[in-house]
């Protein structure tokens, strides 16, 4: 009887106590993973000052216009204020008309205003199609909190849910 109550007693113990352990630690290793993947994806996206990128915005949109390129480019992008060192993730379906927004005054108003009075910035981006990603919310999501972009940069969510 006394054995059954010890082992009763470990099983209480490690149902409370290890099993939630585990399932932060698994926690961690997920997200170390998933900042892996996303930091290896920007990674191997090209960094572009916002000159770069109007000039690389003229060269796809004079494509669209002669119809050899009439695709936009779904995905991600990183805007990096190398000033105050904070950052602003979006998501679009065009996102290089979306890009151009920010930086027009019809994007995020906190981005433009700093752009506009001599903050650095650079730009980043990546497509969707083999992120390797289910959503492009979800990619969105992920980037935001591997770039603290929502509690230390310009994201005012967390990023759209997939519902």
């Amino acid at each position: 009887m006394l054995n059954e109550d010890w082992l009763l007693g470990y099983i209480v113990i490690f149902i409370f106590l290890i099993c939630p352990f585990l399932v932060v630690i698994a926690s961690i290793i997920d997200n170390n993973i998933v900042r892996g993947k996303i930091n290896n994806l920007f990674d191997d996206a090209t960094e572009l000052t916002p000159n770069e990128f109007v000039a690389l915005r003229r060269k796809l949109l004079s494509r669209r216009n002669n119809n050899s390129s009439g695709n936009t480019i779904a995905g991600v992008y990183v805007l990096y204020n190398k000033t105050k060192n904070m950052y602003y993730v979006g998501q679009s379906v065009d996102i290089i008309q979306r890009i151009n927004n920010h930086f027009t005054g019809h994007g995020n108003g906190d981005v433009y205003a700093d752009y506009k009075y001599g903050d650095k910035f650079t730009i980043k981006m990546i497509k969707f199609e083999n992120s390797g990603f289910k959503t492009l919310n979800e990619l969105e999501r992920k980037t935001i909190y591997t770039y603290n972009a929502f509690s230390k940069g310009y994201n005012k969510t967390r990023g759209n849910s997939d519902r």
